[in-house]
C-alpha cells in the first residue's frame, strides 16, 4: 500500500488512522479499487493493537470509502473515482467593477505596524471602560437566555433604537421618533443600504472632492457615476454639483478628510438645491461628537424640513470599529425599503451587542466615556499642534479643524508626499497622504494625522523623530 501513515503519541489511535486513510482516499494517493493490507498486517507494521485497526476500518466501510469482500480483502470504494481531479469549469467570474475597485482600507500586519501610527478612523480602546460593559453584556445575556430563539426585526432593537433617538436629539439636535431609527453594521453598511435602495446603474451621485474613499467606493460597486464636486473653505462647492445628480453624500459637520464645517449658507443652499432638484443628500456625521472650540455644529439632518436628508451615524469613533455597530435615520418614504435592504442583507445586526449598547447608553455610561474621550482628544490634538506649528513648520502647514480626531497637515516647499511618508517609515513612523482621496490630482499633497489611536506620550516622541528625519533629509 503506497500511503504514509505515521502515529502520534498513543491517543485517539483508530482516530489517527481513519482520518489518515480518509485523507488518502479523498485526495486520490488511494485509487478506487486498490487493495488494502489485512487490519492484523497493517496492526503489525504501525505497532498497534488489532482492534485498533479493526475500529478504523470499520468506520470507513460504515461510510462508504471501503468495500470488504469476504475472503478476498478490503478494497477502496469505487464510488470515489467521480472525485478524481478535474480540470476546473470556467465560472461565471465576477463583475468587472470588482476586479478595479481598490481595497478600502491598507491592509498591514500587526507585527508590521509602525511604533507611531498616525493612522485616520481608529480609537485607543485602552480608555474605554470594559468593566461597565461586560456588566452590561452579561444583563443582554440574562435578557436572551429568557427569551425564545427567534429572527428580529431588521431595523433593530427597540432600546437601542430608542437610546440612539434620545442621544441625537441632546447632542445633534436631529429630532426622530424612534421607529425611525434603523441600526446597521456601522456607517458603511448604512451608505451601501441606502444607495442600494436609492441609486440605479448610470445615476450620477456627487461626492465631495476630496473625500471618503469608502463611500465612493460603495457608490462605483453599484454603477453609480461619481462626480467630484471641489470644497473650500465653507464645505461643499454647491453652485458645482451637477443638475442631474439623484444622491449628494456629504460630511457637513468635519468634512473628510480636510476638516472645515460646511457653513450655513452653503446648508441651505444644498437643501435648497436637493429639493428642486428631487435629490437625495446622505449625511455623513462620522465624528461630529468632537468637537474642541465653540459650540457644537448642529446637524444637517436638524435643517431639513423637505425630508431630502438621510442621516447616517457610527460608534466606531465613539467606542471602537470592531463593534460594527452604526445608524441610519433615512426620509420617511424610504422607510420601509431601506428596512427590506437590511433584511436582505443579513436580517439584523448582532442583538446580544444591540443589547448590551442600550443599556451602556441609558444607564448613563456612553455619555461619561465621550466626556473622558473629549478631553482626552483635546489633549492629543494639542500635543501635535506643538509639534507641526513648532519643529515641523518648515515642512508642514497644518489645516486645524475644531472637531474630530484626525487633521490634515499640508506640505510646503513642492515636497514629494511619498517621499515624506517613505522617510517617516524609516523612523518607525506611519504617515498616511490625501492624494487617493482627490477624484483627480491632488491640488497640494498633504499628511492625514490621526490622534484617535495614540497617545499623547506617543505623539510627542513620534513628531519629535519626524522631525529629526524631516531635517536629516533636508538639502
Amino acid at each position: 500500500m503506497d500511503v504514509h501513515l505515521s502515529i502520534h503519541g498513543r491517543q485517539g489511535l483508530a482516530g489517527q488512522l481513519y482520518r489518515q486513510l480518509r485523507a488518502g482516499i479523498v485526495d486520490g494517493r488511494l485509487a478506487p479499487g486498490e487493495r488494502l493490507p489485512s487490519t492484523r498486517d497493517l496492526a503489525t507494521k504501525l505497532g498497534v493493537s488489532r482492534k485498533t485497526t479493526l475500529e478504523a476500518f470499520e468506520r470507513l466501510i460504515a461510510e462508504g470509502y471501503l468495500r470488504a469482500r469476504a475472503g478476498d480483502g478490503t478494497f477502496v470504494s469505487h464510488e470515489l473515482a467521480r472525485l478524481a481531479p478535474q480540470p476546473m469549469p470556467p465560472g461565471p467570474g465576477s463583475g468587472p467593477i470588482w476586479e478595479t475597485l481598490p481595497d478600502v482600507l491598507p491592509r498591514t500586519a500587526p507585527d508590521a505596524r509602525p511604533a507611531f501610527d498616525f493612522v485616520s478612523g481608529v480609537t485607543d480602546k485602552t480608555l474605554f471602560p470594559f468593566d461597565k460593559w461586560r456588566s452590561c453584556v452579561g444583563h443582554a445575556l440574562r435578557l436572551q437566555a429568557r427569551g425564545q430563539g427567534a429572527y428580529r426585526d431588521p431595523a433593530g432593537e427597540p432600546d437601542l433604537r430608542l437610546a440612539v433617538s434620545r442621544y441625537l436629539a441632546f447632542s445633534r439636535a436631529v429630532v426622530s421618533n424612534w421607529q425611525d431609527v434603523i441600526v446597521t453594521q456601522g456607517a458603511q453598511q448604512a451608505i451601501d443600504l441606502m444607495a442600494r435602495v436609492v441609486i440605479r446603474p448610470g445615476d450620477v451621485v456627487a461626492v465631495e472632492d476630496p473625500g471618503y474613499p469608502p463611500a465612493r467606493i460603495a457608490f462605483s460597486a453599484l454603477g453609480a457615476q461619481l462626480a467630484c464636486v471641489p470644497v473650500d473653505a465653507q464645505g461643499l462647492v454647491v453652485d458645482a454639483l451637477p443638475d442631474n445628480a439623484r444622491l449628494v453624500y456629504v460630511t457637513p459637520s468635519h468634512q473628510f478628510p480636510l476638516g472645515m464645517a460646511m457653513s450655513l449658507e452653503r446648508r441651505v443652499a444644498l437643501l435648497e438645491w436637493a429639493q428642486r432638484r428631487g435629490a437625495l443628500v446622505l449625511e455623513d456625521d462620522y465624528d461630529g461628537e468632537f468637537r474642541f472650540a465653540g459650540r457644537p455644529m448642529d446637524s444637517l439632518k436638524s435643517l431639513d424640513n423637505a425630508g431630502v436628508v438621510a442621516y447616517v451615524g457610527t460608534f466606531s469613533k465613539t467606542i471602537f470599529p470592531e463593534l460594527r455597530i452604526g445608524y441610519i435615520i433615512p426620509p420617511p418614504p424610504l422607510g420601509n425599503a431601506m428596512r427590506r435592504a437590511k433584511q436582505v442583507g443579513d436580517w439584523h445586526s448582532c442583538t446580544l451587542t444591540q443589547t448590551a449598547l442600550a443599556k451602556f447608553m441609558l444607564d448613563g455610561y456612553f455619555a461619561k466615556h465621550l466626556r473622558r474621550m473629549h478631553k482626552e482628544y483635546a489633549a492629543r490634538r494639542a500635543a501635535l499642534l506643538d509639534h507641526l506649528d513648532g519643529p515641523l513648520a518648515p515642512w508642514f502647514a497644518p489645516n486645524a479643524p475644531a472637531a474630530g480626531i484626525h487633521l490634515v497637515a499640508h506640505l510646503n516647499r513642492a515636497q514629494d508626499e511619498g517621499a515624506v511618508i517613505a522617510r517617516a517609515a524609516t523612523a518607525s513612523i506611519g504617515l498616511y497622504g490625501i492624494a487617493g482621496m482627490y477624484g483627480g490630482q491632488a491640488p497640494v499633497p498633504g499628511i492625514l494625522f490621526g490622534y484617535g489611536g495614540i497617545g499623547v506620550a506617543d505623539i510627542h516622541a513620534g513628531m519629535a523623530k519626524l522631525a529629526n528625519a524631516m531635517a536629516a533629509a533636508r538639502p
